[in-house]
């Protein structure tokens, strides 16, 4: 992981601390034992509190069937696991991107923690097969709902920050979203508007200013000008067969421009 993204390191974590909510006094099944553990080698953590694990996979379904005791289910620990992964992958992208502006952080982070991706990492965990269903979900093919995957994904994350605190929990995220992580789009060599805007954002905290000042050709051959501006000083001009390309030559010379007066 990039040393840029990484936050502090979590505190020791006090030997034999009780987690709020956990059921310590409660041992699990052998058999159910075996699973969870397989599950936390995939996650990287340790639990002082495997119960708490456990919690973080019982579907709703079951603890109405009376599979879980009083009643619980991963509910709560979803809805604390959703504003932990929000925060981590804030947290990361951050560091990672310190030149992008809050929009395109929102943006980047959307695409990681949407219903799509959080199945796409369940899924990778095979987490469908540590989940405890009641039978009428079981049988309706809940442990391959997308919808199912994401929340219990999320329950588990709320369970690590429960259990061990905020620097394992953030661990734990860009670990098992490592593959999503990994693919987030970064500005291409083409792509001169993005170069163009984080530079300014660099140099003078402002974003550039496109126009299109003109049209040229027959229709079916028409060339754009466009003109890109900061802080009303024109730095680029581009041509191009659409108003976007347009743009894109504009931001290219300004880069360039700006480049240039960098390495002088």
């Amino acid at each position: 992981m990039d040393a840029s993204a990484r936050p502090p390191a979590a505190g020791p974590v006090p030997q034999g601390a009780g987690a709020p909510g956990g059921t310590e006094d409660s041992p699990l099944p052998a058999e159910r034992e075996a699973l969870v553990t397989d599950l936390e080698a995939k996650l990287g953590v340790r639990f002082r509190d495997r119960s708490l694990l456990h919690l973080a996979l019982v579907h709703g379904s079951a603890a109405a069937e009376g599979r879980s005791p009083h009643g619980e289910n991963y509910e709560r620990l979803e809805f604390l696991g959703d504003s932990v992964l929000n925060l981590a992958i804030s947290d990361y992208l951050y560091r990672r991107f310190p030149g992008r502006l809050e929009g395109d952080l929102a943006r980047l982070r959307a695409s990681i923690v949407s219903e799509g991706g959080l199945a796409r990492v369940a899924r990778e965990l095979d987490l469908g097969r540590y989940v405890l269903l009641g039978r009428g979900e079981e049988k309706g093919g809940g442990r391959s709902r997308p919808a199912l995957l994401a929340d219990a994904l999320e329950a588990v994350l709320g369970a690590v920050y429960i259990d061990s605190g905020y620097g394992v929990a953030h661990y734990c995220v860009t670990r098992v979203f490592a593959g999503e992580l990994s693919r987030l789009e970064e500005p291409g060599e083409g792509d001169y508007k993005s170069q163009l805007q984080e530079l300014v954002q660099q140099q003078e905290r402002r974003l550039p200013r496109y126009r299109i000042t003109g049209q040229r050709g027959p229709e079916h051959d028409r060339a754009f000008v466009a003109v890109v501006e900061v802080n009303g000083r024109t730095l680029g001009e581009g041509r191009g067969r659409s108003k976007k390309e347009a743009e894109q030559a504009a931001a290219q010379q300004a880069v360039e421009l700006l480049r240039r007066g960098r390495a002088g």
